[in-house]
């Protein structure tokens, strides 16, 4: 699915009103739902010609505008800055490869996991044998988001370079500034099928986490995130999840993965 996304400027004015209502009441007042995304990240999110979002993210949000009965716009954003947008009411909902964890479930109030992923490594074939071997080498990495935590705590002293955005990593990786790039797989995985030297370099076999990524909201919307949770579930019991991920991940596209999970509640 496509959907143009607004300006930031628009998309202000149109989160203001109703400021008594909550969440779900504002939302289906005004008629739209407004959803942040990473048009960085293929296949959950990318940028068309025509200047329009798709991806994974992209078709896991329309569930939920569908739920509501209401349409959606999309707004790109940077992912170092995916709370603060949503705190200041710029978008309604972030659906953008945002992974569950503790520290930011006291920032926002997730949804069920709609995706279940590992952070793994992009490298030159044979760079890195073995998770130990990270230690001795150079890797980028997008700031500001789980990959870069969970690699600090699993290597504090190793050489982590943080940039703005997963593609920048991989182009440091292309010119051999840096030996290695980590991210959840999929998004290395989108990310490898656009290098041109891409049968160069292998997605690592060892994993450093398994991760969960989740709908956030403002905290404290708690109707909001009941209608998620049922816009996931009844996707997965419908078979539409299962549709949704083969389309981006099945064994005919370009980044085929094996789906490791069912959405549920449990």
């Amino acid at each position: 699915m496509m959907y143009r996304f607004i300006s930031t400027c628009v998309l202000f004015f149109l989160l203001q009103g109703a400021a008594q209502a909550d969440l779900l009441d504002e939302v289906k007042a005004r008629g739209q739902l407004v959803v942040g995304t990473n048009a960085d990240a293929p296949p959950f999110g990318f940028q068309n010609k025509d200047k329009t979002i798709s991806g994974y993210d992209v078709d896991m949000a329309a569930l939920v505008a569908k739920k509501l009965g209401v349409k959606f716009v999309v707004q790109n954003l940077d992912p170092a800055d995916r709370v603060n947008l949503l705190r200041s009411k710029k978008v309604d909902v972030i659906v953008s490869t945002m992974t569950k964890t503790v520290e930011r479930e006291r920032q926002v109030d997730f949804s069920y996991g709609y995706f279940v992923t590992g952070q793994k490594v992009l490298a030159r074939k044979g760079r890195f044998p073995d998770l130990n071997s990270l230690a001795g080498g150079s890797i980028g990495v997008a700031r500001g988001t789980t990959s870069e935590t969970q690699f600090k705590q699993l290597f504090p002293k190793a050489m982590l370079i943080s940039m703005d955005d997963t593609n920048a990593a991989i182009a440091f990786l292309n010119n051999g500034k840096i030996d290695g790039v980590t991210a959840d797989e999929p998004a290395l995985a989108g990310l490898q099928v656009k290098m041109s030297n891409r049968d160069q370099y292998e997605i690592s076999v060892f994993a450093l986490s398994t991760e969960a990524f989740g709908m956030a909201v403002r905290k404290g919307e708690t109707r909001f995130v009941k209608l998620m949770n049922e816009a996931l579930v009844e996707a997965e019991q419908s078979g539409e999840a299962v549709r949704i991920f083969n389309r981006w991940f099945g064994p005919d596209s370009a980044t085929p993965l094996i789906r490791i999970f069912k959405i549920s509640g449990i």
